[in-house]
């Protein structure tokens, strides 16, 4: 039986420590990484207890999203493919054509667009699509950076971030998200402007004025990548008076080691040498509100199908 199906895709992360390092060998286009490197990525690991949760995370998100299809009277399979660890996106493409699947929507988990995406995630769908025997057609959705429900689950899980602090009307927000080469995602690159507009949002549903956009977890490499930092941005404005920082990672969906460590534990550990307190707005994972966004995306990419 034939109809469309939905696929979430997320970058993938190791879920034990025995992973990292064919995990990390993939994202460098199957070069192994250096023992310093590899040993530094490990501890990280080692520091959010062992692995990342962001696998079973993304399959809770996919059970959610199908049960809320469901709900509406629009029921399509959900399937989830990882970028750099199994399932990957191409074998489950493969596997919805099996199934009967003749039309894929593709959403990443990763709101805004930018030029990086397209050339892995977006590329990734088509050449497997094309690529399968039955041939299904692919559709991207490219940026939903300014969805209505995903802007209210955002601005809720920072106000229970801001009501956690001793004086929320001096607190500092921050809306992060991950940094990209600039070479990529500078110029035209619609990516940090649409980061910037999805913090400008929650910022006006909640309605602050103490918030900058800043990027983290830049990755190490001799180019030159996007900011302000995170973490320079808290020296900033601890240097200028503050005494209270949130963190809301708007570029991000589910909690990893990108939120894990380099919120929690790196940029925590910064803020707390600074005589400041940093709390972080949680990760939207499968909260009701979060995945009713979700299903707002597919909805609305489904009933494009119908129509064509």
């Amino acid at each position: 039986m034939s109809g469309p199906g939905v696929l979430l895709m997320a970058y993938g992360a190791p879920e034990r420590l025995d992973q990292v390092a064919a995990y990390y060998t993939d994202i460098r286009r199957g070069s192994p990484p250096p023992p310093a490197l590899l040993e530094e990525l490990l501890g990280r690991y080692r520091a959010i207890g062992g692995g990342s949760p962001l696998s079973a995370i993304v399959e809770r998100q996919r059970a959610a999203l199908a049960a809320e299809l469901a709900r509406r009277g629009r029921p399509a399979p959900v399937y989830c493919g990882m970028k750099h660890i199994a399932p990957y996106v191409a074998d489950v493409i493969r596997r919805m054509a099996a199934d009967g699947v003749d039309h894929v929507v593709a959403i990443a988990l990763a709101p805004q667009h930018s030029t990086f995406n397209e050339q892995t995630y977006g590329r990734a769908v088509e050449e497997a699509a094309a690529a399968a025997p039955t041939g299904p057609r692919a559709t991207v959705v490219r940026s939903w950076h300014d969805q209505p429900r995903l802007i209210e689950a955002m601005a809720a899980a920072t106000r229970e971030a801001l009501a956690r602090c001793d004086d929320p009307a001096t607190a500092h927000v921050f809306f992060t998200a991950h940094s990209l080469p600039e070479r990529g995602a500078g110029g035209t690159d619609p990516y940090a402007h649409e980061v910037a507009a999805t913090g400008a949002l929650v910022a006006e549903e909640l309605g602050v004025e103490r918030c900058d956009v800043a990027f983290q977890s830049a990755g190490r490499t001799a180019d030159r990548w996007i900011g302000p930092d995170l973490v320079a941005e808290i020296r900033r404005v601890a240097a200028a008076g503050a005494r209270e920082v949130v963190v809301c990672p708007v570029g991000f969906v589910a909690d990893h080691l990108e939120v894990l460590y380099d919120v929690d534990v790196e940029a925590r550990g910064v803020a707390r040498s600074l005589g400041m307190r940093l709390e972080r707005a949680r990760a939207m994972n499968d909260d009701p509100v979060f995945v009713a966004a979700l299903a707002d995306v597919a909805q609305s990419a489904l009933a494009q199908e119908v129509s064509a």
